[in-house]
């Protein structure tokens, strides 16, 4: 049996489908279906025991995370009117993200075997803990992962307050545009504002006209968590303090997420709307993972496996790791890129992405309009 390799081209810009299909023959001309090479694969991990459900491991995070909320809480308690209050709004920041997490592996039927018992964990988690609805990110994240850096299909580079590609780039006039040319470097500092972001997607989903799964709960619990918490706040510090705690909690909430998300894809092929590249490379080509061992699959909740998470997204997070060791294996064999980086060499290459895709705003805007006419 032979490879044939039409191209390797890691670019962070849209590339022709041709350039990332493989296709693999045997002897005599004749192509091996894709599909049967995903399901080997697949069924290696699953022989192995890797989707095995691993409730003790997610039993005793959820345990973890909810004696840290509880020691903020006291600490909160504790502190009364102090401007140390800001660290308890930071500590609250990072552990309603790893509650986000949680929520995150339910949707993806991670912890239990039965859907109904994930969709309610994960339910109440997103929309009790986190203040996120869990119908808007169930939609948004379940079209991504269908269909990962294709333009016009996954929703995570439609444009929103920046560009992913450079057609929306291209595209943007007035501040927008000045904010585009220079939204590498201003992207982790606007991340201050996504957890804000997150909250107002909930409630436009609950309250919009749209099909929502059980809006009529998630519009209990959101109206419920949203409410109590800022009750809390408000009635117990100062006003000034009070919105300084709920600014700082926000802020740490969505550096922490958009950090945590962003060098998933962000950088990678960005393939068009039309793209035939079959599932498995789809998967493997467009995502990254991020080394670091236990710490970083703690800090990231299991996203620094993001290829294998996008190969086997009911795999449990302990089992990622071991999946690794066979998805590479099977990638080399099968002459398919595999992305593995630090966290820091991902984080530059999502700005020098960010970057790039920016100058097309520049670009547009010293275009002579007369040159611009005749299509030159």
């Amino acid at each position: 049996m032979r490879l044939t390799v039409s191209a390797t081209v890691p670019s962070a810009v849209p590339v022709p489908a041709s350039k990332v299909l493989f296709t693999r023959t045997k002897p005599g001309g004749n192509r091996v279906n894709p599909t049967t090479e995903y399901s080997a694969l697949l069924r290696t991990v699953r022989d192995a025991g890797l989707l095995r459900r691993r409730r003790g491991f997610y039993g005793l995070m959820f345990g973890i995370l909810v004696a840290a909320l509880g020691g903020v809480v006291t600490g909160f308690v504790l502190l009364g009117d102090s401007w140390f209050q800001l660290l308890m709004a930071a500590a609250l920041g990072l552990i309603l993200t790893q509650f986000a997490f949680l929520a995150h592996e339910a949707s993806h039927r991670q912890v239990f075997e039965s859907g109904k018992a994930n969709d309610l964990a994960g339910r109440t988690l997103a929309n009790l803990f986190v203040g996120i609805s869990y119908s808007w990110w169930m939609t948004k994240h379940s079209r991504h992962h269908a269909n990962p850096n294709i333009i016009g299909k996954d929703p995570d580079i439609d444009r929103d307050f920046v560009s992913f590609t450079e057609e929306d780039a291209a595209a943007t006039k007035g501040i927008s545009r000045w904010l585009t040319k220079r939204q590498g470097y201003i992207f982790f500092p606007i991340l201050v504002f996504e957890g804000l972001n997150l909250h107002l997607h909930g409630f436009r989903t609950v309250f919009g006209r749209g099909k929502v799964d059980k809006r009529t709960v998630e519009i209990i619990m959101l109206l419920a968590r949203i409410g109590a918490y800022l009750a809390i706040v408000f009635l117990a510090l100062p006003l000034g303090m009070a919105f300084a705690f709920v600014g700082v909690q926000l802020a740490v909430f969505g550096v922490y997420m958009g950090s945590s998300f962003a060098p998933n894809h962000i950088g990678m092929p960005v393939l068009p709307r039309d793209s035939k590249v079959d599932f498995l490379r789809r998967q493997v080509l467009t995502s990254r993972n991020i080394s670091g061992g236990w710490f970083m699959n703690f800090f990231m909740g299991g996203l620094n496996y993001q290829v294998e998470h996008h190969l086997f997204p009911n795999m449990p997070r302990p089992a990622l790791k071991h999946a690794q060791q066979i998805a590479r294996e099977y990638c080399e064999t099968h002459t398919i890129l595999y992305t593995e980086t630090t966290l820091f060499e991902a984080y530059g290459a999502v700005v020098g992405h960010m970057n790039k895709v920016g100058l097309a705003a520049a670009k547009n805007e010293f275009m002579c309009p007369v040159g611009s006419a005749y299509g030159r």
